[in-house]
C-alpha cells in the first residue's frame, strides 16, 4: 500500500456539532438516529492531516456508522467536562477510546483548560514549591513545560509524573464509568506499553503512560486493541498527509494513512464481536 504526499493543499475538515455539546468535531455530519459507533480520542483521532483517519476507514470495513468525536490533544478531562459528548457516548452501541497520555488533565500540581487540554493555565502551590525557580507564565502548553522541568529536575519530576499517573488512573475509571457502554480501549502508538513507570516519557505518546497504568483501567474496559505502528508505516513518514510549510513539524510527529488503515484493521475483530451479539 503505497501513499503519496498531497502536500500543501487546503484542508477542510467539515466542523460540526452534535446533540448538547458545546464541542465541534470533525465532519461530515453523520446521523445519530439509529445505531453507531463513538469513537473518542485526541489528535490520532481526529485525524489531523489526512482525508481518511481511523474512524472513518473502520466504518467503511464495518458498515455501520463509526463518528469522530476525536479533539486534538484531549485528554479524559474533556470527555467529562462535557456532559453533551457523554450523552453522545452513551447513544452508541460501543465506544472506541483512544488512550489519552497524561499531561493534559488538571491535577494537584497545574490546571489545565477544560476543553483544550493542551493548554496551561496555572501552577498550583504544590508545583510551585516543587520548582520554585520556574517562573510559569512564560509556559502556554503542557508538553512545553513538561520538557523543560524534567530536563531540568529529573528526581523532582519524578513526583511530578508519579501524581499525574495516579491522577489518570482515577480519571480513566470515571470516564469509562460515566460513559456506561461497552469501551475499546485503543492504544495507538509507535511502541507498546512500558513496563517500567519510568520509560513512560513526555515524547513518547501517550506521554507518561506506562502498562502498569493500562492493567490498573483494562478491567473496566470491555476490550483493550493494542496497536504498534510498523516500520513500514513509520517510515511512510508524511506521505498521504496534507499540510502547510508551517505544519510539516507537527504532521511528522503524527501516523500516516497507512498506521490509521493498521488501527482501523485491528480494531474490526472486537467491533465484530460486539455488534454482532
Amino acid at each position: 500500500m503505497i501513499f503519496e504526499r498531497l502536500g500543501c493543499a487546503p484542508f477542510d475538515y467539515r466542523p460540526v456539532r452534535y446533540g448538547a455539546s458545546k464541542l465541534t468535531f470533525r465532519g461530515p455530519e453523520r446521523d445519530l438516529s439509529g445505531a453507531y459507533i463513538a469513537c473518542l480520542g485526541g489528535t490520532e483521532t481526529y485525524g489531523k492531516f489526512l482525508d481518511r483517519p481511523w474512524p472513518a476507514r473502520l466504518e467503511a470495513a464495518l458498515g455501520l456508522p463509526c463518528v469522530n468525536f476525536g479533539l486534538p490533544n484531549a485528554g479524559p478531562d474533556v470527555i467529562l467536562h462535557d456532559k453533551g459528548l457523554l450523552d453522545l457516548a452513551r447513544g452508541a452501541s460501543a465506544v472506541i477510546l483512544q488512550v489519552p497520555g497524561a499531561m493534559n488533565l488538571s491535577n494537584p500540581y497545574y490546571d489545565v483548560h477544560p476543553r483544550r487540554n493542551d493548554r496551561f493555565l496555572r501552577a498550583r502551590t504544590r508545583l510551585r514549591r516543587l520548582y520554585p525557580e520556574v517562573d510559569f507564565t512564560e509556559f502556554n502548553f503542557t508538553r512545553h513545560m513538561m520538557w523543560r522541568l524534567a530536563s531540568l529536575a529529573p528526581e523532582r519530576f519524578a513526583l511530578l509524573r508519579n501524581s499525574l499517573q495516579d491522577v489518570w488512573v482515577d480519571r480513566m475509571h470515571r470516564v469509562i464509568a460515566r460513559i456506561d457502554r461497552p469501551v475499546i480501549l485503543l492504544w495507538l502508538a509507535n511502541h507498546a506499553p512500558g513496563t517500567d513507570p519510568n520509560s513512560a516519557e513526555v515524547c513518547d505518546d501517550p506521554a507518561l503512560v506506562s502498562r502498569a497504568m493500562i492493567r490498573a483501567i483494562r478491567p473496566r474496559a470491555t476490550h483493550l486493541t493494542q496497536v504498534v505502528i510498523s516500520k513500514t508505516a513509520r517510515d511512510q513518514g508524511t506521505r498521504g498527509m496534507r499540510f502547510s510549510p508551517m505544519e510539516e513539524s507537527a504532521a511528522t510527529d503524527l501516523p500516516g494513512p497507512l498506521a490509521h488503515a493498521e488501527a482501523a484493521q485491528a480494531l474490526l475483530p472486537a467491533l465484530r464481536t460486539l455488534t454482532e451479539a
